[in-house]
């Protein structure tokens, strides 16, 4: 069997099909709720208040060369 570019062409169609339902079967599948809750919030973790016995976040200080 001959594998021409047409042949290599709709075998990567295939996968790249197959990878994509596969990943939104994933990432709509109701057993991720949870993980993809805490993930939403992880950009505002800054803002929280630390928890007993750690010690707040330091926040950095950039210099403008002056």
């Amino acid at each position: 069997m001959e594998m021409d570019i047409g042949m290599i062409r709709g075998l990567g169609t295939l996968v790249v099909m197959i990878a994509f339902i596969g990943l939104s079967l994933w990432v709509f599948n109701r057993r991720r709720d949870r993980d993809f809750a805490e993930a939403r919030l992880l950009p505002f973790d800054d803002d929280r208040l630390p928890a007993a016995g750690q010690e707040p976040a330091k926040t950095a200080v950039r210099s403008n060369g002056q």
